[in-house]
């Protein structure tokens, strides 16, 4: 069971060694000094808040102790004053270290005047059942407060594991995207180059029929005439028509002029258009967010306390002499002021997420293509009627 004199002997001992460790860093140690910095002001703010709710208050009930606890509070509050210096203070500056040596060595007096005086006065005024209810409630203060450090903590931990995965679940959205447009250029390019091999098959297609169409043309330029009539081929042969007339009357016949084969066999190629759709992607529109800071006054108010030395005389309460008597006596007692100190610290109020959606629509072309059609018609009867009329004009 811990007892008051253990309470206060050990009570100081983790300050004691964060504030070696502090001294002994350099100025390019700034990270270590920040961490030990916000170590050592855990320390002694948890260890000033327990005396001042648990011990002080039964310490004033007592005179003996009075002033002990008045000397005690101007030790506590002249510590954290130093603290307060070092936290507003560049960490790797040459004002550091000295700033610590003092911080280190009013605390040090402080933790001696408690051991030897404070200690002293607190087991003479105090009976062991009250001692030992101090010690229960300080013990029982610092494991409230001890928890509600390790909840914050671990709160602390849970944001920033969450802001961590958001971060991770924005950098996969990235990639993802990133992924998405990478295929649409692969897609994009793919539908090129089979647009280029559609139309190189088109303009094949087309060079084929235009060989074939001149390779008819040509066959019927050389072919020799015939009407369909044995008499009339026989007259256009006595005429003889020279073979390059009869070439340069074929190369002249439109295209969709009728024309007569001497072949068993003419192929006819029926050409038709079809429509290549390809896509493109062209910028629609940019979104710019740009984000700036705002300067916005704001004010709070803070109640701060004043201590100021009053000397008054009075008559003594008995004739009789206590203490020394008759002998030079100089009594200091220090003035202090609470001066607000300002700091500021940094959360993240809210996120705005910066992504692209992508949405599909069907979009309808519309456009003409031309195709190649036959009109086939049978003129047998036609030719038999003309070679009748011939018989008869001979008769």
């Amino acid at each position: 069971m811990t007892t008051i004199r253990q309470l206060i002997q050990t009570s100081p001992t983790r300050a004691n060694e964060l504030l070696a460790k502090l001294a002994e860093t350099s100025d390019n140690a700034v990270k270590t000094r920040e961490r030990l910095l916000v170590d050592l002001k855990s320390e002694l703010e948890l260890s000033a808040q327990l005396e001042e709710e648990h011990l002080f208050p039964v310490l004033r009930k007592h005179k003996e102790t009075r002033d002990l606890v008045a000397q005690a509070l101007n030790d506590n509050k002249q510590a954290l004053k130093l603290l307060a210096e070092l936290e507003q203070m560049p960490k790797g500056s040459e004002e550091f270290a000295p700033k610590v040596a003092e911080l280190r060595k009013v605390f040090q007096q402080s933790v001696r005047d408690e051991r030897k005086e404070l200690l002293p006065a607190v087991i003479k005024v105090l009976s062991d059942e009250e001692a030992q209810a101090v010690v229960e409630r300080i013990e029982e203060g610092k494991a409230e407060i001890e928890e509600t450090r390790r909840a914050e903590a671990e709160q602390r931990r849970a944001e920033q594991r969450r802001e961590r995965d958001r971060a991770d679940e924005a950098l996969a959205r990235e990639e993802e995207a990133a992924e998405r447009e990478r295929r649409s250029r692969e897609v994009a390019h793919e539908t090129a180059e089979q647009v280029a091999q559609t139309a190189e098959v088109i303009n094949e297609n087309s060079r084929q029929v235009i060989r074939s169409a001149a390779e008819s043309v040509e066959r019927i330029a050389t072919a020799p005439i015939s009407s369909g009539s044995l008499f009339w081929d026989a007259m256009f042969g006595m005429w003889g028509f020279p073979q390059s007339r009869s070439v340069a009357r074929s190369s002249t016949v439109p295209a969709s002029s009728t024309r007569q084969s001497t072949h068993e066999e003419e192929v006819i190629p029926l050409a038709e258009e079809t429509l290549i759709v390809g896509k493109h992607t062209v910028n629609s529109g940019t979104t710019t967010v740009r984000r700036y800071v705002v300067e916005t006054p704001v004010e709070q108010k803070v109640a701060l306390y004043d201590e100021k030395v009053v000397v008054e005389r009075r008559r003594p309460a008995t004739d009789a002499v206590t203490g020394e008597a008759l002998t030079e006596l100089t009594v200091e007692m220090i003035e202090t002021s609470e001066v607000p100190i300002v700091g500021k610290g940094v959360k993240v109020r809210e996120e705005v997420v910066v992504r692209r959606e992508r949405t599909r629509r069907v979009e309808t072309v519309r456009d003409t293509v031309r195709r190649d059609e036959v009109d086939i018609s049978n003129t047998r009867e036609r030719s038999s009627n003309k070679r009748t009329e011939l018989a008869y004009s001979r008769k």
